[in-house]
């Protein structure tokens, strides 16, 4: 499905897909939504991208093979969670940040591990596809 309306709507699909993938992502700290869901709506958008424009031109966009986002994912979440342990709390407790960071609000441990859940989801679900796509 490579119609020229599909492939110019991706193009402005995919960055506008990223900005909400984000905004999803740091609203998951005090409403629903975060890692999880913000990493699959990031993935829909290369997802989309490659079925309109072809896989290598979304590779060529990624410029690296999504599986190195699952082990920097996998670590960024696991220091969020055992940073506590550190400071005499017990593991997966909130860590805060004195100030408020602008636009952002109050970023503590919990966005960190937000990250890293973000990361791990994208790399997953891109690998799966990708590898799905090739094999077609």
């Amino acid at each position: 499905m490579k119609t020229i309306i599909f492939k110019t709507a991706s193009s402005y699909l995919l960055p506008l897909l990223l900005l909400f993938a984000i905004f999803i992502l740091l609203r998951g700290h005090y409403l629903p939504g975060g890692g999880f869901v913000g990493g699959l709506i990031a993935a829909i958008a290369f997802v989309i991208h490659s079925f309109a424009n072809g896989i290598e031109k979304t590779r060529g966009i990624i410029k690296f093979h999504p599986g190195f986002l699952m082990p920097i994912g996998l670590a960024l979440a696991l220091i969020a969670a055992i940073a506590p342990l550190f400071t005499g709390g017990a593991l997966m407790t909130g860590l805060w940040f004195e100030n408020p960071v602008p636009v952002i609000g109050m970023v503590g441990s919990a966005l960190f591990f937000d990250i890293g859940v973000f990361l791990v989801v994208v790399g997953v679900t891109l690998t799966i596809i990708f590898t799905i796509s090739e094999t077609i």
